[in-house]
């Protein structure tokens, strides 16, 4: 059995194992853990998500001190205690000692010499390493330098580091103080900063979303009055931002957890919208919407900035499979447009066979390019493709503390 530990350290171990031994999302592992103190469950993901985010790295410093594979609960620790030497700031007795406490009696002291020694080292444990490509998975860098070139370094950069904590505000809402307003709307904070905590949230001012994130809803321009489908619309940002530019929104989920998530949200926000429950691929609506937006299933990729676990749990065939039931997807919303109507395509995903490439498969749908104008982006002119797409990524608005990456293209149904 493994030792006692802490509080905060056996959770973020727990935390570790779902995610690297059993391949479960981070925050479905969060959402897991008995019962704790909040403040020792966001410790404990603060350290997880360190682990995560700079995992090549971490194992690479190991590594000199090991002979042979510890066994995955002495591997895990000492993850834990070479991230909080190196990365955290944590004293280096605490870290040491935390860690030691977390492993059977058996490793205490491979755990225990280990992590001394790289005390010992210190930050020059570090020196010539080339972290940005340690920590990324080889498949996606490949991936990444395929489509954006020497980009692919400044945006495994960007992943080293916690995301800020964007909000969209609510029409009237006065702004918290202390937020950035950037040029596109959103309102930024420090990462770290604990929404809940935000004068304003209670009472339902503002919600959190990427300044990517909040882009494609923006780029539908609805209209007060329209008739709109949000498809795949959990957790429900999108749909709260369409509501509230007065629309009458119909928010499609297929999984009722998620649905009642958006539900829950709207509530606190002071928004309404219709909730249905179903699978986009055989909804059929008794008449067609005005405009549609369909932010779909996809990698995830582009917000690896806010869930670093994604790189160790996606796999190439995740991409082929996705991107193939994006293409279904599209078909399936090009039928719910009326004629003249607006059709918005958007993945969170880096990848280009779940952005780019879908192009073509919503010209095959019959629909036409609706091209997105730099002036429609303020502050973003370079997000905007040669083909009138949106195309966002961690390492643009660096100096402002980047952005998750986008994928979104406008189009019309023909006729009307």
């Amino acid at each position: 059995m493994p030792g006692p530990g802490t509080p905060t350290r056996q959770a973020a171990l727990a935390l570790l194992s779902a995610v690297l031994e059993r391949r479960r999302p981070l925050e479905e592992a969060l959402d897991s853990l008995p019962p704790a103190d909040p403040r020792d469950r966001a410790a404990a993901h603060r350290i997880a998500s360190a682990v995560l985010r700079r995992l090549g790295t971490l194992d690479a410093v190991l590594e000199p001190f090991l002979r042979r594979e510890p066994p995955p609960v002495a591997r895990q620790a000492l993850r834990i205690g070479a991230a909080e030497l190196l990365l955290l700031g944590t004293p280096a007795h605490a870290a040491v000692a935390s860690a030691v406490g977390l492993v059977p009696r058996p490793f205490a002291g491979l755990v225990n010499a280990v992590l001394r020694r790289l005390a010992e080292a210190g930050a020059g444990a570090l020196e010539g390493l080339d972290s940005p490509r340690l920590d990324t998975p080889a498949w996606l860098w490949a991936s990444w330098h395929a489509a954006w070139g020497p980009a692919v370094r400044a945006i495994a950069e960007a992943h080293q580091r916690p995301a800020p904590l964007d909000l969209t505000l609510a029409p009237g809402a006065a702004p918290p103080p202390g937020g950035e307003a950037l040029p596109t709307g959103t309102l930024r904070f420090p990462p770290g900063t604990r929404i809940t905590e935000l004068p304003g949230f209670a009472a339902g001012g503002f919600w959190a979303q990427d300044a990517a994130a909040a882009l494609p809803a923006r780029l539908l321009a609805p209209r007060a009055g329209e008739r709109i489908a949000d498809l795949c619309a959990a957790p429900g940002g999108k749909t709260a931002q369409l509501a509230a530019a007065g629309a009458r929104v119909v928010a499609v989920e297929r999984d009722p957890r998620r649905a009642a998530r958006i539900g829950e949200n709207l509530a606190r926000l002071g928004l309404a919208a219709e909730i249905v429950v179903s699978d986009v691929l055989g909804w059929r609506p008794e008449a067609r919407f005005d405009a549609v937006l369909l932010d779909a299933p996809c990698s995830a990729t582009g917000t690896i900035r806010r869930h670093p676990d994604i790189p160790h749990l996606k796999r190439p065939a995740d991409v082929a499979n996705l991107a193939a039931l994006q293409s279904r997807l599209i078909a399936a919303a090009a039928a719910l447009v009326k004629p003249g109507g607006r059709l918005l395509f958007a993945t969170c995903s880096l990848q280009p066979e779940e952005g780019e490439a879908q192009a073509e498969a919503a010209r095959a749908a019959g629909l036409l390019p609706d091209p997105i104008r730099p002036e429609e982006l303020p502050g973003l002119p370079e997000a905007v493709t040669a083909a009138g797409h949106l195309r966002t990524r961690p390492d643009m608005w660096a100096e402002r503390g980047g952005m998750d990456g986008f994928f979104a293209a406008r189009f019309r149904a023909p006729g009307g």
